[in-house]
């Protein structure tokens, strides 16, 4: 079966891009499914399902949606293996900069768009910098320039990535992405395998419930700000 992790900030139009990319990949005819992870709710799977495609749904609630994808993603492969599906798409919630969902061996996609500022690739971690595919979107309200400087923006920040714009709208874009997703290798199970990148640092006061403020209520992995004098 072919895995396949789509992440990216919030808004950045990843369920828009799947709901183009689908019916490209569905005139394959082979078996898809999908995999909504998300915070606290989401309606997104009722859209998918409307498309006859089988979705499973995790809402990590008060947990780091980052730690609960990769705490889960392993059970989500063995769904599919059990729905016979060929192709599986992860869509994960949307996540911080920092956020590293990426598998090594697992095609992995990145969506970003133009609004977030040209500046914005240098700030985005493992999960624009060791992705595979850039997917680029909302390029069809800026300009041309505008398109092209984040676009060379992106490509600084992964110059190993292949670049893709897709229009949310339109799909257009969307069967390029497809040709690419089909060549995705395929996995077996994840059970041993690896990440990209480690996740970002947990487990303080305040991950596990804290909500005063104060050295006194601080403990676990901590990090201070160096407060020039």
């Amino acid at each position: 079966m072919q895995l396949v992790t789509v992440s990216g900030p919030p808004s950045s139009g990843k369920t828009a891009l799947l709901s183009h990319l689908i019916p490209v990949l569905q005139s394959a005819e082979r078996p898809l499914g999908v995999v909504k992870f998300d915070c606290l709710s989401t309606d997104d799977d009722q859209r998918y399902r409307a498309m006859g495609v089988p979705v499973q749904v995790g809402l990590s609630g008060n947990l780091c949606p980052d730690h609960y994808f990769v705490s889960n993603i392993e059970a989500c492969l063995r769904w599919g293996q059990q729905q016979g599906l060929h192709w599986l798409l992860s869509e994960s919630a949307g996540l911080c900069n920092r956020c590293s969902p990426h598998i090594k061996g697992v095609l992995a996609v990145c969506v970003i768009d133009n609004l977030m500022g040209l500046n914005t690739p240098k700030k985005v971690g493992p999960m624009l910098k060791l992705a595979d595919i850039v997917v680029i979107t909302k390029g069809d309200i800026v300009s041309q320039a505008e398109r092209e400087v984040f676009a060379f923006k992106v490509r600084q920040a992964n110059p190993k990535a292949r670049i893709l714009h897709v229009n949310g709208i339109t799909g257009q874009g969307a069967f390029e992405l497809a040709s690419l997703i089909q060549g995705a290798p395929d996995i077996a199970a994840l059970d041993g395998g690896r990440l990209r990148f480690s996740m970002p640092a947990a487990l303080c006061s305040y991950c596990l419930g804290e909500t005063r403020i104060g050295e006194d209520f601080q403990t676990g992995n901590l990090k201070k700000i160096k407060v020039s004098a």
